[in-house]
């Protein structure tokens, strides 16, 4: 939730940036001050709400890890602020109301490494942002911070990982998967289905920053009893990206602009209307239901 008017502005210090403690701790007393919308209908018990998302467009460049470099990242695609480039803070994204999803509401964006397949672009038939919980108890989520960012994956990563259970490309629909592409990286899907690739990001913040170096150490999972750790204590929404391209028979020569598939990785850059996020986070995800996108069971 963004910080009260007049409260000490994010400071970065080595590449960590730093929130207000005071300003936090005050969004986080209201928020969970807020009554909870009473729960009408028979909505499925999953902690979940999301956004439908089409793609925005596409440049080389990245504003968590490359901010201000025009141009130095390997080429995006991106969905949802239309605005997003190497320049784009939480104020401007904040200031643009033009996003590709479902949702007015949901000025965030999101960016993933464009797919090719022999040197032409393949855009996503459609995006579908979850927002959820992989925690155990889900009743103390809160919302993210106005401005939080996060990565997840390795676009240095090339190979699968030694137990080859990593995020793989799968195939989704009637028919799923048929065979394998000839380089054995890509599922070949039925005429009925799509490729199809989710990825994920972690779900507990430290509660002190909206960014790290690395862009991952401010957010950890949840440990082995279904909690976040001591670290990171913070339960925020888990982002799941599930991403659809236009692809099934057909699979050989496709590559990402950073690589293999196993280069795949995501980015989020957080700039949801603050009442808006609150509510959905504690209507669907504290009280563990499914809302739609917007925000309804």
């Amino acid at each position: 939730m963004t910080p009260p008017t007049g409260a000490a502005p994010p400071t970065v210090a080595g590449g960590w940036i730093t929130i207000d403690p005071a300003a936090q701790a005050s969004a986080t007393r209201a928020f969970f001050a807020r009554k909870p919308k009473p729960v009408t209908g028979n909505p499925v018990k999953v902690p979940e709400f999301n956004v439908g998302c089409k793609t925005s467009h596409h440049n080389s460049d990245d504003p968590i890890v490359l901010p201000k470099l025009v141009g130095g990242s390997h080429n995006h695609t991106f969905w949802g602020n239309t605005s997003t480039d190497a320049t784009s803070t939480a104020e401007s994204l904040r200031a643009s109301t033009a996003t590709t999803c479902n949702s007015p509401d949901d000025q965030s964006a999101y960016w993933v490494p464009t797919m090719y397949q022999n040197g032409k672009v393949v855009d996503p038939t459609e995006v579908t942002v979850y927002y959820g919980s992989r925690l155990k108890d889900p009743s103390k989520t809160q919302p993210f911070p106005f401005g939080l960012r996060m990565i997840t994956g390795n676009a240095k990563n090339q190979v699968d990982t030694p137990d080859k259970q990593g995020n793989h490309f799968w195939c989704a629909g009637i028919g799923g998967e048929v065979g394998r592409s000839a380089d054995k990286t890509f599922p070949v899907c039925a005429k009925t289905a799509n490729i199809v690739r989710q990825i994920t990001f972690p779900d507990c913040w430290d509660g002190k920053h909206l960014d790290s170096p690395d862009h991952k150490a401010h957010m950890a999972n949840g440990d082995h009893t279904g909690a976040c750790p001591k670290s990171h204590p913070v339960p925020v929404p888990s982002v799941s990206f599930v991403i659809s391209y236009p692809l099934s028979a057909n699979t050989d020569g496709i590559t990402l602009a950073s690589g293999t598939s196993f280069s795949m990785h995501a980015d989020f850059f957080n700039a949801w209307k603050d009442e808006a996020l609150a509510a959905r986070v504690r209507n669907c995800l504290d009280q563990g239901v499914k809302c739609n996108s917007a925000g309804n069971f």
